[in-house]
C-alpha cells in the first residue's frame, strides 16, 4: 500500500507510522529521518538543505520533493511506502501526485489522526525530559515519574523542553491547521481520506487504523 499519514502535533503520527509500516511490510518514510540521513551521508541534497537550516531558513519544497522521490525509487519502496510528515503543503501535495503520474503509480490512502485540541495541549506540554539522557521521556498525567521532578530511571532532573511549552505548542497547531490541514480537502476531493480517532491506547489505534485501511483498499 502506499500511504501518506496527517494529523496534528501530538497526534502520535511517528508511532504508529512505525507499527504500520511494520504490519504492512513497507518501508516508515519520514521527512526527519530523509534530512538527517542526506546531511550525515553528504549528498548533494543534504548539502543544499543544510545550507539552508545553517542560515536559518526553512528547506524549500523542491529540495524535500527531491530526498523524497530519491527515497520511493529504492527497491524497498517498489511495493509500497507510509509518508510520514511529507507533504507538509497543498503544493507539496500536488508536487508528489505529479511525481507519483510520471512513475505511473497512485496512493491508496490518506490516513488522517483526529485528536481533539485540547488532547493535543495535555499530551505534549505534559511531557517531561530527562536531562542525563533525553530518551527517558516522562508525563505528568499519563506516565508520572515516582518522584516529582527526577527521572526514575537514572535519577537526573526531569524539565520541560521549551517546544512542549502550551504557548508554543498552540502556535505549533496553528501552523498546521493554516499549512497542513489543507491537504485532508485536497485529498478529500480524490477520495483518499481515511480518518480515525487516535485516543487510546497504541495497538488499539493501530487496530482501528489497519481496519480502516483494508476498508479503504477493499472499497477502491
Amino acid at each position: 500500500m502506499r500511504i501518506v499519514l496527517v494529523g496534528p502535533p501530538g497526534a502520535g503520527k511517528g508511532t504508529q507510522a512505525v507499527r504500520l509500516a511494520e504490519k504492512l511490510a513497507i518501508p516508515h518514510i519520514s521527512t526527519g529521518d530523509l534530512f538527517r540521513a542526506n546531511i550525515s551521508q553528504q549528498t548533494e541534497l543534504g548539502k543544499l538543505a543544510k545550507s539552508y537550516m545553517d542560515a536559518g531558513n526553512l528547506v524549500p519544497d523542491e529540495v524535500t520533493i527531491a530526498m523524497a522521490k530519491d527515497r520511493m525509487e529504492q527497491a524497498d519502496a517498489q511495493n509500497g511506502f507510509l509518508l510520514d510528515g511529507f507533504p507538509r503543503n497543498v503544493s507539496q501535495a500536488e508536487a508528489l501526485d505529479q511525481l507519483l503520474q510520471t512513475e505511473g503509480i497512485t496512493l491508496d490512502a490518506v490516513l488522517d489522526l483526529e485528536v481533539p485540541e485540547d488532547e493535543v495541549v495535555k499530551r505534549i506540554a505534559g511531557r517531561r525530559i530527562c536531562r542525563n539522557d533525553s530518551s527517558h521521556v516522562f508525563h505528568v498525567s499519563y506516565n508520572a515519574p515516582k518522584k516529582e521532578g527526577v527521572c526514575d530511571v537514572c535519577g537526573g532532573e526531569l524539565y520541560q523542553r521549551d517546544d512542549d511549552r502550551e504557548e508554543t505548542v498552540r502556535t505549533r497547531l496553528e501552523v498546521y491547521h493554516t499549512q497542513t490541514e489543507p491537504i485532508i480537502d485536497y485529498y478529500k476531493a480524490q477520495g483518499l481520506v481515511v480518518t480515525i480517532s487516535a485516543l487510546g491506547p497504541v495497538a488499539e489505534i493501530t487496530e482501528r487504523a489497519l481496519e480502516a485501511l483494508k476498508r479503504e483498499k477493499a472499497e477502491q
